[in-house]
């Protein structure tokens, strides 16, 4: 009878491990409300595309939302590495090289961006990559580090995802993606900065110039009460201009209530 070879438990581990590694660089929550926008914008674009068409460019937007997060905790391994929050994520952990997770993001980059082009337009594709640089250059390199607006204008490449899938199916940006853009353009603030009072001395160890670092969690939550507002005007826009019907109106009327409400008594804090 043949012997069955004797197989080290580490080696036995070390793929799963690598998968769930690799996996977690793509920032999977982040990716699934990529997806969730993305939909939106394929569903109330004018047209039809193929609903095997539909899935590929989801899972191309998707992925190239995820190849954008392991090339940004590449380059922040080591502030990952000083913040509670973010001190297991796998390259700080030891689970993924940092090498490997540049090697990794790049390549996915690619790849994403060339399904995309091919299963539905260049004008998406170029949307998708246009995304991947700016959330991995523009926000992760030039802003993040150096100002405290850095979420601000960061947010944008987080609200691309309606547009891309719109420009999947019309080859065309109109006004109604661009309306969910800045629906998701100014609901990012509010949500990071929220974030950002409860983990203040995270963010001032690894010396990252948040709002609430800089300016105070007083002025934090004045912002956050200006950009809910504004948020809350937004998401009416899509009733007012006939793009959805009246039952819209009042959801978003009663979400902007349940957002909007707590931002006020926040803003009334002093510490």
């Amino acid at each position: 009878m043949d012997k069955v070879p004797n197989l080290d438990i580490e080696t036995v581990s070390f793929v799963p491990t690598k998968v769930s590694g690799f996996f977690q660089l793509m920032k999977p929550r982040v990716m699934s409300l990529v997806i969730f926008t993305g939909f939106t914008g394929i569903y109330l674009a004018p047209g039809d595309l193929h609903p095997i068409l539909t899935f590929i460019s989801l899972l191309a937007i998707a992925a190239g939302a995820g190849a954008s997060g392991a090339i940004n905790q590449w380059y922040d391994s080591d502030i990952d590495a000083i913040m509670k929050r973010t001190s297991r994520r796998p390259i700080p952990s030891g689970e993924v090289k940092p090498e490997e997770a540049l090697a990794f993001g790049v390549t996915i980059s690619i790849i994403s961006v060339l399904i995309l082009s091919l299963s539905a337009n260049f004008l998406a594709g170029g949307l998708l990559a246009f995304t991947i640089i700016f959330y991995g250059l523009i926000y992760t390199v030039c802003l993040k580090r150096f100002t405290a607006q850095n979420i601000v204008i960061g947010g944008a490449a987080g609200a691309l995802p309606p547009i891309i899938g719109w420009a999947a199916v019309t080859s065309t940006v109109g006004i109604e993606p661009i309306i969910l853009f800045c629906l998701i353009f100014f609901w990012t603030p509010p949500h990071f900065w929220a974030l950002a009072i409860v983990k203040n001395d995270d963010y001032k160890r690894a010396k990252i110039p948040m709002l609430p670092v800089i300016y105070g969690n007083e002025e934090t939550r004045r912002q956050i009460l200006i950009y809910s507002l504004i948020m809350v005007f937004v998401s009416f826009l899509p009733s007012i201009i006939g793009m959805v019907k009246l039952l819209y109106g009042a959801t978003a009327g009663l979400a902007g209530h349940n957002i909007f409400g707590p931002c006020v008594s926040a803003s009334k804090k002093t510490k």
